[in-house]
């Protein structure tokens, strides 16, 4: 017997994809490039534009907030005018506050271009893992190794393409993710159809309502796994948006640090998640891997003098982070018969307001008590997380297998007739 992922997880070379899913899934880097893209630059921006640290943080905080609000209607809209459009409009959205950005005078204008930039953000990435799921020909559990590999390369090169022109300028991330969004916009356009394959997300031509995604949060699994994501994520944002500050290094030197984290994530993502969900359950991943998390948090915080030690705690992170983004993403799309793009969208409009609260707060909290203290407190969210999924774990047998939900439901029908 199995003791591993869901059927649905498929056969077949990850590789062997249709031209519109690599369409898809390059667009995926480059949007995911966004995401870290900033972070070798605030200290920079910081600088010129005389802002507090608190400040650019919030041009993390604009994005994610706005990301996570309009992910509630991201269904809604694909439902409507199908997925090439959303996909197109998602990706031009991205380019015109991308540029603006790196055209503002202020910092209050970089936050609210940035803001402008993640409603872009919003309308892509659903709508880019239903599409993928929908549309690849290997099986979901494929796909979404697909679109987190495209996560963890977009994480990594844009902190590396982020320090790398953010040395001549901070002005110049801004117009470079501009630049290789625009082709992200061509390449869907050629190569996408209109009529993508029904069934994750694709034109299935009945609209779907503006409150699914909200009404899809009262199933019980997909809340149990996006509030164990909201707080997962602000330890995920803490590492990965607050550490420049106690690092110092200069662009390129964040670059390169963050761009090792990005490769390790990727490397996990692909390789490793994959390899851990064959030998054990989803959840039992999680529920190894979230402690790790909080380990590495906690030790950050205790190196945070050392920038050496506390590059490796940084890659360290990756490593873990690549598996819990995947194991996590795969039992969002097994845990209900929800439309995908609906169940993405709830899950992931959630879990981004984690990721928007954390950098300001992680800034306040060094400000006021010690540069340690985010570490601490990204920590203790990590095991909140851990407590969410604990706790909520009889919720979640279906992300399992089937095997193992039969095997439980049919534990359970016996100790019912035991009972009675």
């Amino acid at each position: 017997m199995s003791r591993g992922t869901a059927p649905s997880t498929g056969s077949g070379s990850i590789l062997r994809q249709p031209t519109a899913v690599w369409a898809v899934a390059f667009s995926c880097v480059i949007a995911f490039m966004g995401i870290g893209l900033v972070d070798p630059i605030l200290p920079a921006i910081a600088d010129s534009l005389e802002a507090t640290p608190t400040q650019a943080e919030l041009l993390f905080t604009s994005y994610l907030l706005v990301t996570g609000l309009a992910m509630l209607a991201t269904s809604w809209v694909s439902s409507r005018i199908g997925p090439k459009r959303t996909l197109v409009i998602g990706l031009g959205v991205i380019v015109l506050f991308a540029t603006a950005a790196g055209l503002a005078q202020s910092v209050e204008a970089v936050i609210g271009f940035r803001a402008g930039w993640g409603l872009g953000n919003a309308l892509f990435i659903s709508t880019a893992l239903a599409t993928i799921v929908g549309a690849a020909a290997s099986g979901s559990g494929a796909a979404i190794i697909l679109y987190e590999a495209a996560l963890g390369l977009g994480i990594a090169v844009g902190p590396l393409l982020g320090g790398l022109l953010g040395h001549l300028s901070w002005r110049g991330p801004f117009f470079g993710t501009a630049a290789l969004m625009a082709v992200g916009v061509i390449a869907i356009l050629v190569f996408l159809r209109d009529d993508m394959p029904a069934g994750a997300g694709g034109p299935r031509r009945e609209p779907t309502r503006l409150s699914a995604p909200i009404r899809a949060l009262r199933q019980p699994a997909l809340a149990v796994l996006a509030t164990a994501a909201l707080f997962y994520n602000i330890g995920f944002f803490v590492l990965l948006a607050y550490s420049p500050f106690p690092l110092g290094f200069d662009a390129i030197g964040l670059g390169l640090t963050f761009f090792g984290w990005g490769v390790a994530l990727a490397l996990t993502s692909v390789f490793l998640a994959p390899i851990l969900t064959a030998r054990m359950p989803r959840t039992r991943v999680l529920q190894f891997a979230l402690p790790l998390l909080v380990v590495d948090l906690a030790v950050a915080g205790v190196v945070i003098d050392d920038p050496a030690a506390l590059v490796a705690c940084i890659v360290a992170g990756g490593l873990v982070l690549g598996v819990l983004n995947t194991v996590l993403t795969e039992c969002v799309m097994e845990a209900t018969d929800l439309q995908r793009s609906v169940a993405s969208s709830a899950y992931s409009a959630v879990r981004f307001l984690g990721g928007a609260i954390a950098p300001p707060a992680a800034a306040e909290l060094a400000h006021l008590i010690a540069p340690d203290a985010p570490y601490y407190a990204a920590a203790g969210a990590v095991l909140v997380a851990l407590a969410v999924v604990l706790v909520g774990h009889r919720a979640l047998r279906r992300v399992d297998g089937p095997e193992r939900l039969e095997a439980a439901e049919e534990a359970e029908a016996v100790a019912v007739g035991d009972a009675a």
